[in-house]
Order: structure tokens, then sequence, then C-alpha cells
């Protein structure tokens, strides 16, 4: 009985330590990050009253940086300097007028912020810090969803009021079209871009890396099976991948296809997603979703193949390597424009 209760206050000690430590670690963090803004803060002002700012600027710096280095050691040298600088430059524009001399809350490291800081527009911005927030990213993890430009993936599938939204509350899982991205990045599988491989190839790979790839297909998703067999007319057909959403209360049936999306396809999915309907689902649970992840689509077989309005069906694009930013941007322009 002794032993039994010794172990439970063993237990319960470390807890309380393993708060602390995690408490003091948040607070020496905060407090860091509070104060490279304090001194970008600084430095902008000292630079403002520089008669020739370039050169006073620089020279300026580099004695900062040589004092600072002697008297509290690493962290100060000329390049991140000019981060502090970049950084106050940033989140203080950031800023609306009516809270123009407050203080911005920092809930990030200053390794987020760094990454952050370097975004071009102010929506994108907040739409990471909010997604490293909720998600709890590590600063490895928003690189990655940087790298495979996730905002504007997510901006493709939506129209100009959602992307707004995405920018004020980040990633909000309502209905079966936020959950979706186009294209969807694979380039954690190792796959080549023009390497052979069959869709079975495909489907190992993601089982391999089924973590990394949950993060991908985003929130609230979990793994249920890989080729989920369904009888029915004395035939057996496999599903490739079977997932569920706890926000959406919803299966969603994923399948692969490694060349161009036919109508064939479509029509195989909407089987899939009938026999689920019917069939697996509960009735306090929300409809099927059927996603088919495919190397190349037509939009317009898509349109003509799906009855109108539907939100069930969804065929995404997906690419093994990382994209061009640049080409995303360019897509954003041609979705805006209507093209």
């Amino acid at each position: 009985m002794d032993l039994e209760k010794n172990k439970l206050l063993l237990i319960e000690v470390k807890k309380l330590l393993k708060e602390a430590k995690s408490k003091v670690a948040y607070t020496i963090n905060k407090t860091m990050v509070t104060t490279y803004y304090q001194i970008g803060k600084s430095i902008v002002e000292h630079l403002q009253s520089g008669n020739n700012r370039a050169k006073y600027g620089k020279s300026l710096l580099k004695k900062l940086s040589i004092e600072l280095s002697t008297e509290f050691g690493k962290g100060f040298s000329v390049d991140n300097l000019e981060n502090m600088r970049q950084f106050y430059l940033v989140y203080s524009k950031s800023e609306t007028l009516s809270r123009k001399t407050e203080q911005p809350e920092f809930n990030l490291s200053w390794s987020h912020y760094l990454k952050l800081s370097k975004l071009d527009t102010k929506d994108e911005r907040k739409f990471y810090e909010i997604e490293s927030i909720k998600g709890n990213w590590s600063v490895r993890e928003l690189k990655r969803q940087l790298d495979s430009a996730l905002f504007q993936r997510l901006a493709l599938s939506r129209n100009k009021e959602e992307v707004n939204r995405l920018s004020l509350e980040g990633q909000i899982i309502e209905k079966p079209e936020d959950s979706i991205k186009e294209p969807y990045i694979l380039e954690f599988l190792g796959l080549e871009e023009k390497a052979i491989y069959s869709e079975s190839d495909l489907e190992n790979a993601i089982i391999d890396k089924l973590e990394t790839f949950l993060l991908e297909l985003g929130k609230g998703f979990t793994f249920d099976s890989r080729q989920k067999r369904i009888s029915f007319a004395e035939r057996h057909f496999y599903i490739d991948l079977v997932f569920y959403n706890r926000f959406l209360k919803s299966f969603v049936l994923i399948d692969l296809k490694i060349g161009e999306l036919k109508h064939q396809d479509i029509g195989q999915m909407q089987m899939y997603v009938n026999y689920y309907d019917r069939e697996i689902k509960l009735p306090e649970e929300s409809p099927t979703i059927g996603l088919i992840l495919c190397k190349y689509k037509s939009k317009m077989v898509v349109e003509y193949t799906l009855p109108e309005n539907q939100n069930q069906i969804f065929a995404s694009k997906y690419q093994t390597v990382l994209p061009s930013k640049d080409e995303l941007k360019q897509l954003l322009k041609l979705k805006d424009s209507g093209d």
C-alpha cells in the first residue's frame, strides 16, 4: 500500500515540476522576444536621428554588437541586431492605429518570429502566426509549411472572403471544403517528380510517413485504414486510404491516382462515398467525404462528372517536390481574375 502511495506521489511531483519548467521556459522566451522587440525599437529610433542613415546605421550596429557581445556573450551579432530592427519594423506596423503605442502580444519563440518577419504580407504573416500557436508548430514545422506555401494553397480553393478570414482566424474547419488544399505537397515522401512509381508505391510511401502526411492533410485527421475492403453484389472493392476528421465528424476516403484523372475515377469514388453513407457512418455523423489525389486533372472533367453544388467529392492535384511560391501566387492571380 505504501509503495503504491509513493508511486502516486512521485507521479504528482514530476507533473508539478514539468509544469513549472514549462511555465519558466515560456516566461523566459516571452521576455526575450519582448526585449528583442524593444532593442529593435531603440535601434530604429537612433537610426532615424542619424544624418547619413545607411553609413550611420552600419557603424552603429557594428559598435553595438561589439559592446553587447563583450558583456552579454553570443546572440548580438550585427546580423541578429539587424533582425531585431526588422522584427520591430514589421510588428510595429502590424498594429492598428488605435493600438500603435501598445506592446504587441508575443506567444512564439524568437526563431518563429525570425521566419515570420521575412514574409511579404501582413495577411500571410498573421495566418502562419495563428496556425503556429493553435497547432503548437515547432520551428521546423513552420518552415515546412512556409516552404510548401500552405497559405497560398488554401487560398486557391477559397473565395476572397474566405481568404480574408484565413488571415484573421487561421484555418477553421466547418465544412468539407475547408479541409481541401490545391495542390497537396508530398515532398516528404522522397519520390522524384518525374520518377516512375506505381499507385502502390505512392500508398506505401504515405503509410511510411503517415505522421507527416496527417500534418499535410490538416486539422482533425486521424488514420482509420488502408486498402479498406467493401463488398456487395458478390464483388470486392478496395479504398486506398480511409481517415476520419473529428471537426467535420465524417469519414474521409482517399483514392490515389498517379496519372490523369478520368471520369470513371470520380464515378468510383461516388460509389465508395454512397456505400459509406449507407452502410458505415452513424446517424449522428456527417456525410462521407471523398478526395481523389491525382497527378493531373481537368477542371471540366470534374465539373461535368459531378452534380452542381455537391460538397462531398473533391479532386486535388499532388506534387512530390516543393512548389515555386511565385507559381502559386500566379495561380492565385488567375483564380481572382476568373481565368
